[in-house]
Order: structure tokens, then sequence, then C-alpha cells
């Protein structure tokens, strides 16, 4: 039996997602107000407010309009809430049964949903005893909604379709169905410059400044100018690149002319906060559109996000060679530049400096820490021009044999090690998908009241925590693996870059950044009789190799 209550104050709710208008639903936002105004109306009841969501899925209830819909009934301004029907008010079966069965009864709020002929009013209907069972086809039909669209755009980045609203800086996107870049000349210099500042060890926050200085327009504040688009202000709306900027450009493969999209995923259907996805879970196509960069330059690049040098300049701006590269033998700590005048030349107008390096933790604690390492720079880059250039000769003649005993060498080395961490990835592989089924156990066993709240929270913690761990081991032993595939184009490079510098007379930093990995530096001796320590770590261990074949 229908409640006799008549004084009706009611809030009308309507809701169309995303979702809905690719699943073709013929659900206007105008046609549900009609609707439910006009029923409201028919009944005698006053219409409040209405309330509207309009593009947001019904899955979440962090949704404005169905938030200030439940306040206004919690706070008693409405007491009645009708919807077209239950999926409009939401497709999560336990939320949507939650307000009905337990918080709308609590605050004496009546709930109708029209055209399924749910009244909360009336206990007794066949509508109300199916109104459960509506909930969970509704949540099934938003899973399944979702996992059709997320196929369609999976098949479409599978094919080389490129999704994103804009292409990155040095493109523009193409006329044709599949929206494939095509080179913006302007800004693609730039992007090049990019990155052959960054492979001469020229930081991200240095090219920054730099583009700063030249006035060069950021990408935002670029494709505003040129092509109209909007600006997101930052709050001062300053037109500056930043080092982070910088750095989304160096690590971005559509430079290459490969498409890699599918990066983000949002946690599930009904949560759509977004999530970064593991790189094998990406979608990468290769060659689908006009390169900016080389895979060379992107390779160097890339050897300077490994590298141990951060290229410190002076506080003239400044940056020596070796900058970064060079250790001390002894405690481990990082050789600091020094320079000053010579005495000579103190007096002349904008007189030469003279560069030395020592033991930074000497420097910094005194020498009770450390001893002295002090070495003057312009004969050490003498000293290491002399052995790139030694190396580099016996490289030019004998090539060959010195690849395939690297290799072989290197291969014994990591036979046994790879087959060990094949193994234990794929373990962890494996325990990974099972706490990932133990941790949707626990969730669904605690909505359904089969566990206590804080046994499941202590169950999700433990499996979180073993899943991090071994989320980061894994990745770990996965990138030793790639690297260690990677040993055969390393040599393979390291050795056509070395014969570049058979006749080197001059140490740049380009040539210390692909060919060095660090230099050891030893004590200061007491007398000039006995030999210094200085040992050079390149890229590729080729020395053991030319060391045997002597």
């Amino acid at each position: 039996m229908k409640s006799k209550q008549d004084n009706y104050i009611a809030g009308i709710y309507v809701r169309l997602s995303k979702d809905d208008e690719r699943a073709g639903e013929s659900l206007s936002i105008e046609n549900q107000k009609l609707l439910l105004t006009q029923y409201a109306r028919e009944q005698g009841w006053v219409i409040h407010d209405i309330y509207a969501d309009d593009g947001i899925s019904g899955t979440t209830f962090e949704r404005p309009g169905v938030q200030r819909l439940l306040d206004d009934a919690k706070a008693g301004i409405i007491n009645l809430i009708i919807v077209k029907d239950l999926s409009r008010f939401g497709r999560n079966y336990i939320e949507v049964g939650k307000y009905t069965d337990y918080i709308f009864p609590m605050f004496g709020i009546r709930f109708i949903a029209l055209s399924d002929n749910i009244d909360t009013a009336d206990k007794d209907t066949a509508a109300m005893d199916m109104m459960p069972i509506m909930n969970v086809f509704n949540e099934w039909y938003a899973s399944n909604t979702s996992k059709k669209i997320r196929a369609v755009f999976k098949a479409g980045a599978q094919n080389g379709k490129y999704y994103s609203s804009h292409a990155p800086y040095g493109y523009i996107i193409g006329p044709t169905e599949k929206r494939l870049p095509i080179i913006d000349e302007e800004a693609a210099e730039n992007v090049r410059e990019i990155f052959r500042m960054r492979a001469r060890g020229v930081s991200p926050n240095r090219i920054a400044e730099e583009f700063n200085a030249r006035h060069i327009l950021p990408p935002e504040y670029y494709r505003a100018e040129k092509f109209g688009t909007s600006v997101r202000r930052n709050g001062n709306g300053i037109r500056l690149w930043t080092g982070t900027g910088i750095r989304q450009i160096l690590h971005n493969p559509t430079y290459l002319g490969n498409l890699v999209q599918q990066k983000t995923t949002s946690v599930s259907y009904k949560n759509k906060r977004r999530i970064v996805r593991d790189e094998s879970e990406r979608i990468v196509v290769e060659n689908t559109h006009e390169a900016i960069i080389g895979k060379e330059l992107w390779d160097k690049c890339r050897e300077m996000e490994k590298s141990v040098s951060r290229g410190k300049p002076t506080k003239r701006g400044y940056v020596h060679p070796l900058s970064g590269l060079l250790f001390c033998a002894d405690c481990g700590g990082k050789m600091k530049l020094s320079w000053r005048h010579s005495r000579k030349s103190r007096k002349t107008p904008d007189p030469p400096l003279r560069f030395s390096f020592d033991c930074g933790n000497r420097l910094r604690y005194g020498k009770s820490y450390c001893a002295s390492h002090y070495i003057n720079a312009a004969e050490l880059e003498t000293l290491v021009a002399a052995d790139i250039r030694e190396k580099a000769k016996a490289v030019r003649l004998n090539e060959a044999e010195i690849k395939r005993e690297y290799l072989e060498r290197n291969a014994r080395m990591t036979e046994e090690t790879d087959k060990a961490a094949a193994k234990k990835i794929r373990k962890n592989k494996l325990r990974l998908a099972e706490l990932e089924r133990l941790i949707d156990v626990a969730y669904e066993d605690r909505a359904k009241g089969k566990l206590p709240e804080e046994v499941c929270i202590g169950f999700i913690k433990r499996y979180t925590e073993e899943k991090s761990a071994l989320q980061q081991e894994t990745e770990q032993m996965e990138t030793q693996l790639s690297e260690e595939k990677q040993v055969r184009f390393n040599v393979d490079v390291f050795l056509s870059r070395i014969k570049n510098y058979l006749e080197t007379t001059e140490l740049t930093r380009e040539v210390c950044l692909e060919l060095i990995e660090r230099i050891y530096i030893g004590e200061l001796p007491k007398s000039k009789d006995i030999p210094r320590k200085i040992e050079i770590v390149y890229k590729v261990d080729i020395d053991s190799v030319l060391l045997t074949n002597s």
C-alpha cells in the first residue's frame, strides 16, 4: 500500500553519461526533465529543484549533481527523489542498494524510478521485489559497455589510429582518418635542438633556461599563438619552459616515428581515477609517421639518463668535459672541480683559469677524512685523450676479434644469472596474479557482509604491501635482463664510436659522455717517481679483452 502522505517536496534527478551516448541510448537530459517534471505536476507535488549530471558515468557517486541531491535530502529540504529509471541514479548495485534500502528510509525519503515502476512507498509490488536484480543488471550493463568501448579504442590503437586530443610539440594532427601526426617544421627544429643539447650533456633545466633566454614559446603558448588553441593557466600565466617539460619531450617515442598509446587506464569501470600502465601493457605501433629525430640521437639521450654525471656548471656557466665522471679511488666520493687564476696572469684582463680536481669529501670534511687526490685538470684531459686514442687504434686494427671475445666472455658470465632471473620473474608474476584475485575476493566478501571491515582492511593492507614489493623486484629483474639483451647492440655502438676518435687531441664533453662510464683517481703520490693510480671505466669494458690479446 502506498503512503497517505501528499505534502511531498520533490528533487528530480537526471543523468546522461558519455558511455550512454556511445552505446546509443536515446536518453537526453531534456527528455528526462520533461518526463519527470510532467509526472510530478500530475501528482500535485512541489518540485524544489532539478539536479543534473551530464557526461558522467553512473558507476561513481562522486557526481556534483547527485551529491547536491543527497545533501538536500539529508538536510530535509526534499523528501522525494524521482528518476527516470534506476540506471540514471547509478550503475553500482552496492551503492544504489545502500541508498534505497538503508539511507533513504532512515531520512524518510521516498524514492521513485518511474520507468521501472519502483516506488519505495509501496513495498509489496513485483517491481520492488525485482529491484536488487535490476541493480545488478545495471551494473553488469555498465561493465559490459565499458569493456566494449575499451575494446574499440584498443583495436583502433593497434591499427595505428591516433586518439590524443592534440599532437606532441613538433607535430600537428593529420587530416586522415587515423589522425596520424605530421611534422610542424617550425617547432620540430626546436625538438631536434633539445635532443642535440641533451646528447651533449646539457641538463633539462639548463635547456629550459636556454630556451627561455632565447624567448622560444613553450608548447602550450606556441599552439595557442599559431593554431588558436586554449591555454591552461598555471596561476601566473608565465610563458616559460621548465625542466619537467623538457624531460617529457626527451622521453616521448612519438619523435622516433612510433605511436605509444594507452599509457594510462582507469582503476576500474567504477573508479575513473587514472593510473599509469606498465610499459608491457601499452600499445606500440612503430613507423606510423615521419620521425623528427633518429634512433642514434635517441639512444645517446637515453645514455645520458643513466650517466653518473649531471654536468654541474661553475658559477660562470662552464661545464668541464669530465665533470661528474671522476671519483675518489679510496673513499668513493665524487671529485670536486676547483679553479683559480695563475699568478702571472692575474693582472691581465680576462685572465685564463687553471682547473683542478680533488676529493669532494676531503674538501668538505678535512684531511682527516681522506688523503689528497689533487690532480691538474689539463694533465688529466691529456691522459684521458691519449687513452682514448690508444683504444681507438686497437679497435681499428682488430675490431672483429675484440667484439667476438667480448661477447663470448659476457655470455659465459650472464647465462646462469639470466636463467635464475627468468625463473624468479615467472614465479613473481604468478604470485602477483594470485594477490590480485585475493584483493578482489576480500573486497567482494566485505561488500556482501561476509567479512568484518577491520579484517578486510588487514588482508588488503598485507596483500597490497606484498604486491608492491614483488612488482618492484620484478621490474628491477626485467630491467636487468633487458639491459643484458642490449649487450650486442652496446658493443657495436661503442666500437663504432671509439673508432671516430683515433686522432682526437681535444677532450670534449660529448666524447666523454659517449665513451666513459666513470674514472677513479688514486691518491696524490708523495714522490714523482711513484706512478699515479688512474682507472678509466668505459661504457663497454673492452680492457680485459685487450689485455688478453696483448
